[in-house]
């Protein structure tokens, strides 16, 4: 078996992308977007009929005009999960708008604008992860929307504290960036690289991960945002991870004997302390942290900069 069968066998491997081409070559469980990948898709001719669609569905009678923009991006981000949903089996994540990752109250409201329209289509709650910024009023938002049902996706996580705040939460799912966290460590440190096995974000992730397992927390940890396949071989046995069409494409030609790097039963032999965070705790704990401080700032700015130029591209058509 060729390096990515092998790891398919003990972890739930995630398509990066908005391309369903590539889903279908490559088979994964579930599949995961963002403003960015929903950005550079919706440019493509192939995808014409879903951007079309959805400035349909804005220019209904019953939006406003204000509130028109904001309706054709819920129903573009839909129309692409849709799309993927007839394709892998599992589930979509699909991101609320980056721009609301300090209002816990409008995250709430758009994650449930985005589960209506999923179940006018006939889509379950089950098969939708929806995708929120890993701030406190992310996590804080998150939390409402599990007690009502509604599974999330923390996302542009970087810190061991923002994932206790995400299981104390009961959050369904976490995506730690460790490819980004890589990029700052190298940065910092005017390195060009370092080994997979000293790489920064393989080590936090790895940490969140034994500290999951050893207390019994459920939710789940997905590890995203690579920059090679060597960051995914020493994460394999971790619950998920989302790769990119690339990286797969790597790992579908190595032929490498692939053994799980990370497991429950060593996890659980460990020392660990058990933190508890509060709002105050989480804050200053991620000021003293400032690589994740900055690269979730940076992530929220970046994402929010894609979204107002997939709005720019879809205005011009309305």
């Amino acid at each position: 078996m060729n390096a990515l069968e092998q790891l398919k066998r003990f972890t739930t491997v995630v398509a990066d992308t908005g391309d369903f081409r590539t889903m279908e070559k490559y088979t994964p469980r579930d599949a995961t977007t963002n403003p960015s990948l929903i950005y550079q898709a919706a440019q493509s001719p192939k995808y014409k009929q879903l951007v079309d669609d959805a400035i349909k569905y804005a220019r209904s009678t019953e939006f406003e005009d204000g509130r028109r923009m904001r309706a054709c991006m819920e129903k573009l981000s839909v129309n692409f999960g849709l799309e993927i949903l007839k394709i892998v089996p599992g589930r979509v994540s699909t991101e609320v708008d980056a721009r609301l990752s300090f209002r816990i109250y409008d995250t709430v409201s758009y994650a449930k604008s985005l589960i209506r329209l999923y179940e006018k289509e006939g889509i379950g709650k089950d098969r939708i992860l929806v995708k929120i910024a890993s701030t406190w009023e992310g996590v804080k938002a998150a939390e409402i929307l599990e007690k009502e049902g509604i599974k999330t996706n923390l996302t542009l996580l970087f810190s061991k504290t923002q994932a206790i705040a995400c299981a104390e939460a009961g959050v369904q799912l976490i995506s730690p960036f460790v490819g980004r966290i890589l990029d700052w460590y190298k940065m910092a440190n005017g390195v060009d690289n370092y080994p997979a096995t000293e790489d920064p974000g393989v080590l936090s992730v790895t940490e969140i991960y034994n500290y999951y397992k050893k207390f019994g927390y459920q939710t789940e940890i997905m590890g995203a945002s690579f920059r090679n396949k060597e960051e995914i071989i020493e994460l394999a046995g971790c619950d998920l991870l989302t790769i990119s069409p690339k990286l797969l494409a790597e790992l579908e030609t190595a032929e490498i004997n692939l053994e799980p790097r990370l497991t429950v039963e060593r996890a659980q032999k460990m020392k660990i302390d058990k933190l508890s965070l509060d709002e105050m705790s989480f804050r200053w704990l991620m000021n003293e942290d400032p690589m994740a401080n900055m690269k979730l700032s940076e992530g929220i700015r970046n994402f929010s900069k894609d979204l107002r130029k997939l709005e720019m591209f879809v205005g011009r058509l309305f």
